[in-house]
């Protein structure tokens, strides 16, 4: 283990990505489609060799910049890494371009979703288990690192609590502790729930009528928040309500980040029904329900169905679902959200959804957007400037936090945003220089910047193909979800890094 630590942070996710390839490589040989597995095999092995031959090259190489090292790696990872999950998928489907299979492995590494593959039967089952595993791995990836390198650099989210951006927290974190220490310890220590949630989510959806392979994806997208399901499913088959039922549950912890261990940073002694995200995001989920169900209830009564009770908690259960879904950038649809839309008279929902995806899930999760946090302090500036407006000379309380979130933070949080603003005005002009309308470039590019790639096909009047989509289109959409991923303030310290150490 302490050979390993020696190593920089892109060749040891070189092996984990040939290790990960023996997973499909296995399951084709199973179902007996050698010509899927094979190049997943021969790619574990020539990816494994090239990994070891760097290793052996880089071996005890200390870059001079510990506190950055990891933050750039993790940019670069979505840089490499991508390319190289592409080069078997692109084998094993002949008939497809490297740069769809490169769009297609970004897309699932950075838990975006946005699927170029969407035809029934179009991919064998093999490859629809590694576009879900690269989601499931590309969700704990992210994990790990806001954990381990955004946290204690006042990146991804907690900068709304402290007041800075790309500084350390504490001396000994910048004097003492080494990042791959760090990187090790939490990787450890998020690895087992995070499996083991997998796995009972998994367990819970083939009992409650799921097939096993369907119920595996379905909870790898999930916990990862990618979305990403064979064939062109949008939720879940056969499990039904029991099964969106489990699938909220598991929800419930991309709004948090109280669900994972290690990344509280001392905010250990607070109850969690006091926390800010799960409270914001209750509030948020409970008002679009609200609102959307009354839409709902009024078109059926419009259509004389009103009377049918069951038929509204059916529609009232699906907005909830629907709504919690987007908010996590999950992106999975009610099975009875179809319905629900019919019944409001409404074509669409896509304002309210782009919304949802992005205001996005809490801090130090899988999930995309702002972040539920950055909201929040927002919220509470603007309710203490409310209150200032009626006593101008009344003082805030609430205690250091709740002031701090009122003014450093929400000044951090409303730098951010402005960031996310930007980045999707410069998205969507890009698009449409391309020769796209200015709509489906405005989805495309907030799918992208908030990872959720199933919004293309629910946000429009009519569904977004992204397989319709030209070269440089999807290059587009690419760096906005590397840019989506990563964070603007994170790739700001990394480029500017003495200026934002002050």
């Amino acid at each position: 283990m302490r050979a390993l630590r020696t190593l920089p942070l892109l060749v040891l996710l070189m092996a984990l990505t040939a290790l990960a390839m023996l997973v499909p490589a296995a399951h084709a040989l199973v179902l007996g489609q050698h010509d899927a597995g094979r190049p997943f095999f021969y790619g574990a092995l020539v990816i494994g060799i090239l990994a070891a031959m760097i290793g052996i090259a880089s071996a005890n190489r200390r870059p001079r910049d510990l506190r950055h090292s990891h933050l750039r790696a993790m940019v670069v990872a979505y840089l490499v890494l991508p390319p190289l999950m592409a080069w078997p998928f692109r084998e094993a489907v002949p008939d497809t371009t490297f740069a769809n299979a490169w769009f297609e492995m970004l897309s699932s590494f950075t838990t975006t979703g946005a699927t170029l593959y969407d035809t029934p039967g179009r991919l064998p089952a093999s490859l629809h288990l590694w576009r879900a595993l690269v989601g499931w791995l590309g969700g704990f990836f992210i994990l790990v690192m806001a954990v381990a390198v955004l946290l204690p650099m006042n990146l991804g989210g907690m900068e709304v609590l402290t007041g800075r951006s790309g500084a350390t927290r504490a001396p000994q974190i910048r004097q003492v502790a080494d990042p791959r220490e760090r990187l090790e310890r939490f990787a450890l220590m998020l690895l087992p729930p995070y499996a083991g949630f997998t796995l009972l989510l998994w367990l819970g959806l083939v009992l409650a009528g799921e097939t096993g392979f369907h119920g595996l994806c379905l909870a790898m997208a999930t916990l990862s928040t990618s979305g990403i399901l064979p064939d062109g499913a949008q939720g879940v088959a056969q499990s039904g309500i029991w099964g969106e039922i489990l699938i909220a549950g598991f929800l419930f912890m991309a709004l948090t980040r109280r669900s994972y261990p290690g990344g509280l940073f001392g905010e250990g002694n607070l109850p969690v029904w006091r926390d800010p995200e799960l409270r914001m995001a209750l509030a948020i989920v409970a008002s679009v329900t609200g609102v959307l169900f009354l839409r709902h209830w009024i078109g059926a009564i419009e259509n004389r169905e009103g009377a049918d009770l069951t038929a509204l908690l059916s529609v009232l259960w699906s907005t909830a679902f629907t709504t919690l879904s987007f908010l996590t950038t999950t992106g999975l649809p009610a099975e009875e959200w179809a319905t629900a839309r019919i019944w409001s008279g409404l074509e669409t929902h896509g304002l309210i959804f782009m919304g949802l995806a992005i205001i996005g899930g809490g801090v130090a999760t899988t999930a995309g957007g702002v972040k539920l946090l950055r909201v929040y302090a927002l919220f509470r500036h603007g309710q203490r400037e409310m209150e200032r407006l009626i006593h101008p000379h009344s003082i805030g309380g609430g205690g250091a936090l709740a002031r701090q979130l009122r003014g450093e933070g929400a000044q951090m949080a409303w730098v951010f945003f402005m960031l996310f603003a930007l980045s999707i005005a410069v998205v969507v002009g890009a698009l449409t220089l391309t020769g796209m309308d200015f709509d489906p470039a405005l989805i495309l590019g907030i799918s992208a910047l908030s990872t959720t790639g199933p919004l293309a096909g629910y946000a429009g009047e009519l569904p977004v193909r992204y397989a319709e989509l030209g070269i440089w289109a999807k290059a587009i959409l690419g760096a906005a979800m590397i840019l989506g991923r990563v964070e603007a303030l994170a790739v700001l310290a990394m480029l500017a890094p003495e200026q934002w150490r002050r």
